[in-house]
């Protein structure tokens, strides 16, 4: 189909991805850069993203298990509807998939749901497609539809499983084997180690030497003790070899058939071991919304290789970015895009200015101390904040009560980074 082009009249400000990062990056430029640059009506925001609903992707391990733990009107979000309020000409919310990016003649190709190619002229690009999950139930593969349908079907399989196996000790994981235990089997006695009689046989599976990478070795213990009073067991030093069905876990990627979600598995391991597993989750690992960059861009592993106190792409040209999980710079998680959103604006700002910018860069610094909070069931977490182990019971309080629903609206409607200008 011939490709539809769609001018840089007036400066088109270009933000690639839906979710935490780039839902972020375009309300903060509304609100905080846009006010501050002398001709303001000559700008628009343009937003892509591949679905037309954000996900709160933190919620996932307890969505899994169940909608009344929590809904799906907690979990996702009308994108559009979150920049309604802006005034008619400042923003646009296009659905589709950024599939080519031509930093030579300022352009990215985005392909639209019915398969048309628009090509979009940008002033200024922000790069902000995230990652991908393993499983398409933890996040986003291509719609929020698939996701919310792979979800349900999960539900309805759960109350016949007898053997889940899960494959990745991180954090979802273990957040997932977790909730899964706690709403399958309960959680053990004071004085018991682990369910007398547990209803499911759950097993993560990882190829590390303990659980949670990111944390110290006594927190992961503790992780796998709470995990052990549901039922969970763990092995370690063991990688899944592979899985029979082949799309087990996931959708086919060629009809996108959700059958692989709920299908009957034979899990081999490294090991030799072979499990008969009545569901089977992938939880080993990201992998970059990077397949429309060129490759000189990337890393070997595929992130998007920029600036890592500026966040510019400084090999892409003048005016490019990227921030949040897809960049190099990122340390990943919630927090630090938060970090990064005004370091971006500020720059973006500054290079918009041009002559005229006054001052220095503002610079990205990363919090490079122990950070990981991991609720395991819906009383129990284990983890740590700027390097201080925190109880069992803050873990909870903070993140394990509703795994930050509460702070999800703020984010799609732009509150978080202020108000809208009159």
């Amino acid at each position: 189909m011939a490709e539809k082009v769609v001018d840089s009249v007036p400066k088109t400000v270009l933000v690639l991805g839906g979710s935490y990062a780039g839902i972020s990056a375009a309300h903060n430029f509304l609100r905080n850069v846009l006010p501050r640059l002398p001709d303001k009506a000559s700008y628009h925001v343009t937003l892509v993203n591949t679905s037309s609903h954000f996900y709160s992707r933190p919620s996932a391990p307890r969505g899994v298990v169940s909608e009344k733990l929590h809904p799906f009107s907690k979990a996702y979000y009308d994108i559009a509807q979150g920049f309604a309020a802006y005034p008619a000409g400042q923003f646009t919310f296009l659905e589709g998939t950024a599939t080519s990016f031509d930093p030579t003649i300022h352009t990215v190709g985005i392909t639209l749901p019915n398969k048309e190619v628009q090509t979009v002229t940008y002033h200024s690009l922000v790069i902000a497609t995230g990652t991908a999950p393993a499983w398409v139930a933890h996040g986003i593969h291509t719609t929020h539809q698939l996701t919310q349908e792979s979800q349900k079907a999960f539900h309805a399989a759960l109350p016949s499983a007898k053997t889940i196996v899960i494959a990745g000790g991180g954090p979802a994981g273990v957040e997932t084997a977790g909730e899964l235990g706690h709403e399958l089997n309960g959680l053990a006695g004071m004085f018991a180690s682990a369910p007398k009689d547990p209803k499911v046989k759950i097993t993560i599976v990882t190829s590390d030497t303990k659980l949670l990478p990111a944390l110290r070795p006594a927190i992961a213990k503790k992780a796998e003790k709470f995990l052990a009073k549901m039922g969970v067991n763990v092995i370690y030093g063991t990688k899944v070899e592979s899985v029979l069905p082949v799309h087990a876990g996931n959708e086919d990627p060629a009809t996108l058939a959700l059958d692989g979600v709920t299908t009957k598995t034979t899990v081999t391991l490294s090991n030799g071991e072979t499990i008969a597993a009545d569901l089977y989750i992938p939880a080993m690992g990201v992998k970059p919304n990077t397949q429309f960059v060129p490759k000189n861009f990337l890393n070997e592993k595929g992130y998007i290789v920029n600036n890592a106190q500026t966040l510019r792409v400084d090999e892409a040209g003048p005016n490019v970015y990227a921030v949040g999980d897809v960049a190099t710079y990122c340390v990943g998680g919630v927090m630090d895009i938060y970090s990064a959103i005004p370091v971006l604006g500020e720059n973006m700002k500054r290079d918009l200015l041009g002559d005229k910018a006054t001052g220095t860069d503002k610079l990205y610094k990363p919090n490079k101390k122990e950070t990981q909070l991991v609720p395991i069931g819906r009383s129990k977490g284990v983890g740590a904040i700027m390097g201080w182990k925190l109880p069992s019971f803050f873990v909870w309080m903070i993140k394990g009560r509703d795994y930050f629903a509460g702070m999800t609206q703020p984010i799609v409607d732009g509150s978080k980074w202020g108000k809208i200008p009159k």
